[in-house]
């Protein structure tokens, strides 16, 4: 995969930086797959390789549940689950979970040159807003939207949106990293450029090129250059 899609050019008057959360700014598979384990252990249901946990994190709680314990489960026995899997979570939030390497040098050039940057996660925002706080994040980003900041999530526009009324930025003065379609789809869909951070979680049967963002960067030292 090349790093940067030649067919486009990021406008140069970029001033805020988005990101997705999980397997983009923050490395919480660790976190999560810890949870999963020890769900299973509750339940006495063999763990899972991290290999076969890690590119299903970004899809959520229900996916993760799903992937241990199986596509059959009832409604009520797959609420449960889901249930304990969060309070699970919740309780190992930030034990291995912490910013990807070279995410922090970024972060820092952005805020040396002016460029604000925030969060844009489908992850509620009662385990946002605490992982943020226990990396020291959350006094630098310009802006946290979490899945409950509006009434709808991605792939829709509106937190891309409420992202621009918090930073007091123009859609088209943004760029949206994220590590899922619906990432892609949700800032395109509300004018910004967008760019894959293939280091995330991402299953191999995906094929990102369908995705038509505006680049494909391997490592969070690629985006600088983007802007």
């Amino acid at each position: 995969m090349t790093t940067e899609n030649k067919n486009h050019k990021v406008n140069p008057k970029i001033s805020t930086v988005l990101f997705d959360l999980d397997g983009t700014l923050i490395d919480t598979a660790p976190d999560m797959a810890l949870a999963l384990d020890l769900l299973c252990d509750e339940e006495q249901q063999s763990r899972l390789p991290y290999s076969k946990v890690r590119p299903i994190v970004s899809n959520g709680s229900v996916a993760l549940v799903t992937l241990a314990f199986g596509e059959e489960l009832e409604e009520q026995t797959l609420e449960r689950l889901k249930k304990r899997y969060l309070e699970i979570y919740q309780d190992n939030l930030s034990v291995h979970s912490k910013l990807f390497d070279e995410m922090d040098q970024l972060l820092r050039q952005l805020e040396l040159n002016n460029i604000k940057w925030g969060v844009v996660t489908n992850k509620p925002g009662w385990l946002t807003e605490p992982l943020m706080e226990s990396l020291g994040l959350t006094r630098r980003a310009a802006c946290i939207v979490s899945s409950d900041s509006t009434v709808n999530r991605k792939p829709h526009p509106e937190p891309m949106y409420y992202a621009c009324e918090l930073t007091n930025a123009k859609p088209h003065e943004c760029i949206y990293i994220g590590d899922a379609r619906r990432d892609i789809e949700a800032g395109k869909n509300a004018g910004m450029r967008t760019i894959i951070a293939e280091y995330g979680y991402i299953e191999d049967s995906e094929d990102t090129s369908d995705w038509q963002a505006d680049h494909h960067i391997q490592s969070p030292s690629q985006i600088f250059a983007l802007i």
